[in-house]
């Protein structure tokens, strides 16, 4: 152990999910390893269902967080010419996978068996991984994706997970289409980057969503062309058979049965949102209109690097709520109210971690 690095950061510690200061050492530096100084960190539905224990794999401390935005401070022997000293960079929802089977050798490293999470997975010491809501990382450098230099590392942050998760399928499952008629389901942290990206790839983007609080936003600010209460029997028969494409991102336990009625035949329902239960659906609305349902899990390192390029290039930004790490419990609760437009993004470096 001596010589070893001590990093700080936040963890929970039981299913309670509350987390407070928390000192952890880092593993040794490998010649294909990168080392950074976090200095942001997006906060996610999935960092609560894993601090709460409620996909029920959590290994206690937790010090979550997969939106990583950091500096390179030291790059390994193998690393020379791809990370230097002084970068931006960023890690997304993995840091690890065997390299040797049919997903990693066709840049789908995120369905790998032997996938390793950048929090609550095993790392290559046998110790639980530790996130973004701490000081400092070591990640195996093909686990890293370049920053652009005109993209805010704030702005960046969000990509690594939410921005990746909504670009990965919208690409996989439209292609080179475009002016198609999809729907966005559910406006948070996934939702409205899906909104901003499958508009700056030429669709007609539809937001649906359990009220109107959100309508103002959805048009005016983010793009969309139209906006459905899920609530409003009028408006959802309004809309039957009318996409191409829906793009769920809702986190929780919900019915698609009525979404389901608003695509066209040969319509696709892609679910990337991570419910701790599974979704109950009728195979008779799947049958009468040949539709599909589909899921993708965030996406691959080379569609992360991807999306970030994509950002930049399209000019676009997303809606974020930069906050201390000393506020990330009020920051928990209020993400659970819906009371974020719509991603908090820790200010990492800027926090007093102790």
């Amino acid at each position: 152990m001596e010589g070893r690095r001590v990093a700080v950061g936040w963890a929970a510690r039981d299913p309670a999910g509350v987390l407070s200061p928390y000192s952890f050492t880092l593993r040794d530096m490998g010649p294909g390893d990168v080392m950074l100084r976090v200095l942001y960190c997006g906060l996610d539905h999935t960092d609560v269902h894993q601090m709460r224990n409620e996909i029920h794999m959590t290994i206690y401390p937790l010090v979550p967080g997969h939106e990583v935005v950091g500096e390179v401070m030291e790059a390994g022997k193998d690393v020379e010419g791809r990370f230097k000293v002084g970068e931006i960079v960023g890690v997304g929802c993995i840091v690890g996978s065997c390299g040797e089977c049919i997903c990693c050798k066709s840049n789908r490293e995120q369905y790998c068996s032997k996938m390793v999470f950048t929090y609550n997975g095993i790392d290559v010491d046998g110790q639980p991984t530790r996130g973004g809501f701490a000081s400092t990382m070591i990640v195996y450098h093909k686990f890293v994706v370049h920053i652009p230099k005109k993209l805010a590392p704030e702005q960046a942050a969000p990509l690594l997970c939410a921005g990746v998760t909504a670009y990965s399928p919208l690409k996989h499952f439209c292609g080179e289409e475009k002016g198609l008629k999809g729907g966005v389901l559910g406006l948070g942290g996934v939702g409205h980057v899906g909104v901003l990206i499958a508009k700056a790839m030429g669709h007609h983007v539809t937001v649906i969503s359990s009220s109107n609080k959100k309508r103002e936003e959805a048009l005016e600010h983010l793009g969309a062309d139209a906006y459905i209460v899920s609530n409003d029997a009028r408006e959802m028969d309004g809309a039957v058979g009318s996409l191409d494409f829906i793009l769920d991102t809702i986190p929780a336990v919900h019915s698609i049965n009525s979404y389901l009625s608003l695509l066209k035949p040969d319509g696709k329902l892609l679910i990337v949102g991570v419910a701790p239960q599974d979704l109950q659906v009728s195979t008779t609305a799947l049958i009468l209109g040949r539709k599909t349902i589909a899921g993708s899990f965030i996406g691959s390192i080379a569609d992360t690097q991807e999306v970030l390029n994509f950002w930049e290039e399209k000019e676009l930004k997303s809606m974020i709520e930069t906050v201390k790490m000393d506020y990330v419990n009020k920051a928990v609760e209020r993400m659970e109210k819906n009371d974020v437009r719509y991603r908090f993004v820790l200010d990492v470096h800027g926090s007093d971690l102790s």
